[in-house]
């Protein structure tokens, strides 16, 4: 990998894999809203890796891939199934149990800013910038914008709940650096996003029977693995093969991003689908969100800023030519 292969502005395919990711994890809360109503949170949980591993495996199957096999692979993919998997899903569970999901939406939107940290101390090249930094936190306020100001009301309340859910976008972002090596490696995007999900199913099977005890548990209703299904193959199988590729290009802070851009998805796909109602604070926070993508993938910044230079060029040789002219009558 270059050393400036990740720390650039990302492509137009770029962005659209990063719009089509935050779709099918915004679309997560929808299916695990109708989920939780039957099933335990860690069952759904199980269920979700289990199942996106099994539809994973066919593909690979079907394609005639096969899987890598040696241990250190394996390890790296246990590895990241417990960054990326087993300690938030578990963390923001269970925070979600003690705090108001509107105030634990914001907490999960501190990933960028958390991946923008964790990338400058641990790589070379996603450093921070001004430019960065200032994006995330623009992005921020616009995602308190969208969720609402009174979620904030909670916080401080119940503050190992708020660690907890902190703690889960502190392990994203070190999931995401940790991710970066599997292009080194040289494994493919869809087998690392299968060897992730089957490591983590692996890890969170113990954890379920004990906890949830799931032969007690009455059989689900069909709408209920019918969310599953989704959760499982889009919102997991297919999201994370673009979580993988995404990640391969555009580097762990840019794959981020996608924090920033599910709740407006979410509110966009409402209006579309449930024909719910816009709110002016849903403008107002879709253009903070709108301006601090536009910092961090610097495009527009840079475009304004060759404005300014040549404007500046251009008054400066109008500036220079003047004082010459003048000196020239005044001799």
């Amino acid at each position: 990998m270059s050393p400036t292969n990740v720390n650039r502005a990302m492509t137009t395919g770029e962005w659209g894999l990063l719009v089509a990711l935050s779709i099918l994890w915004g679309g997560s809360f929808f299916f695990t809203g109708v989920a939780v109503q039957e099933l335990p949170p860690l069952s759904i949980v199980l269920l979700r890796v289990g199942g996106a591993t099994v539809i994973l495996l066919a593909l690979l199957r079907a394609m005639g891939v096969d899987m890598p096999t040696d241990r250190r692979t394996w390890a790296a993919f246990f590895a990241m199934g417990l960054l990326n998997n087993v300690v938030p899903f578990c963390l923001i569970v269970w925070g979600q149990t003690h705090i108001a999901s509107g105030l634990a939406s914001i907490l999960n939107a501190t990933t960028p800013l958390f991946t923008v940290i964790v990338a400058h101390l641990l790589t070379a090249d996603e450093r921070m910038t001004g430019c960065r930094l200032l994006g995330v936190l623009v992005g921020l306020m616009g995602v308190v914008a969208m969720i609402g100001p009174e979620a904030l009301r909670g916080l401080g309340a119940n503050v190992v709940a708020q660690m907890a859910i902190l703690g889960a976008t502190l392990s994203y972002a070190f999931a995401g650096v940790f991710g970066r090596r599997f292009k080194r490696m040289g494994v493919a995007p869809m087998a690392t996003a299968t060897g992730q999900v089957a490591a983590s199913t692996l890890m969170l099977l113990p954890v379920a029977l004990i906890v949830d005890r799931p032969w007690t548990l009455s059989m689900p209703s069909p709408a209920t693995w019918a969310a599953i299904l989704g959760i499982a193959g889009l919102s997991t199988a297919l999201a994370y093969v673009l979580y993988f590729r995404i990640l391969a290009t555009a580097g762990a802070t840019n794959l981020l991003l996608v924090t920033f851009l599910i709740p407006v998805t979410s509110v966009l796909l409402g209006t579309q689908v449930l024909g719910e109602m816009l709110d002016p604070r849903h403008f107002f926070g879709i253009a903070f969100i709108g301006a601090g993508l536009a910092f961090i993938d610097g495009r527009l910044l840079q475009a304004l800023q060759r404005l300014a230079s040549g404007r500046r060029s251009v008054g400066g040789e109008e500036a220079s030519t003047t004082p010459e002219v003048f000196q020239g009558r005044d001799i």
